[in-house]
């Protein structure tokens, strides 16, 4: 599938799969357009989240390329970028056929994002680009660091935006149904922390089963979404429905 340097289909999930289940999600067409959009067979790049930890990273690679196959796409090879192959990130971006920006702790990714420059490899990239949770977020143009670990609503010295990936110019959270449950430090995450860092700003909050697709003439949420701005949020997006952002 032949596309114009730094032509890019980017879809940014909050996971990849069905909960629970080693597939593709169905919902709101999204296994149908990765599919479509990557070349069969595929070469798959997948970056971690946490570039030291590669047992860990390995075996959920080893997970997702299970539920690639199972959702009908072709793997001709897979790489991963961590620690161990990290001043490899050009060669292996203008390799790869589509790029998986893994889940994980947002500021550990995108702390080993900005040391091998991956914003800068991935400008000239031509291909697929899967963002799932933490990837998914890493990937706006300024990133919205939410609290998640203890310990990080209460440190004052805990940086809350830093540069993304600039792939989009749309702040996303992943996870609503669950994330807008959580309690962190004592404090409800969405009500006490996230509500107060909205002010001047936007973030889309997607559940599992929507996201947000990007190409060269689109750029839409598929799915359930809702919209947290000023200190409110407000449904914007419903199940089988596409708003164009």
């Amino acid at each position: 599938m032949d596309r114009a340097e730094g032509s890019k289909v980017i879809f940014l999930t909050s996971s990849h799969n069905t909960p629970g289940q080693s597939n593709l999600n169905p919902a709101n067409g999204f296994a149908d357009a990765f599919r479509a959009a990557v070349p069969q067979p595929c070469k798959m790049l997948f970056v971690a989240s946490d570039p030291d930890a590669p047992e860990e990273t390995d075996r959920n690679v080893a997970n997702m390329c299970r539920d690639f196959g199972n959702g009908g796409v072709a793997l001709a090879d897979v790489r991963l970028l961590d620690r161990r192959n990290q001043f490899e990130t050009g060669a292996l971006v203008q390799w790869a056929d589509a790029v998986v920006l893994m889940g994980g702790h947002v500021p550990t990714q995108i702390r080993f994002f900005h040391e091998i420059r991956l914003r800068e490899h991935l400008q000239a990239f031509s291909g697929v680009v899967l963002g799932i949770s933490a990837g998914s977020m890493n990937s706006a143009e300024e990133v919205y660091v939410q609290p998640e670990l203890p310990g990080e609503a209460l440190d004052p010295a805990f940086q809350r935006y830093t540069q993304g990936l600039g792939l989009v110019p749309r702040m996303i959270l992943p996870h609503h149904h669950t994330a807008k449950e959580r309690w962190l430090d004592g404090m409800r995450l969405f009500e006490d922390i996230t509500f107060g860092d909205s002010y001047g700003r936007q973030f889309w909050s997607l559940p599992d089963g929507s996201y947000l697709y990007k190409d060269d003439t689109h750029q839409e949420i598929r799915g359930e979404a809702w919209l947290i701005q000023d200190g409110t949020i407000r449904p914007v997006n419903w199940d089988g429905e596409v708003l164009p952002i």
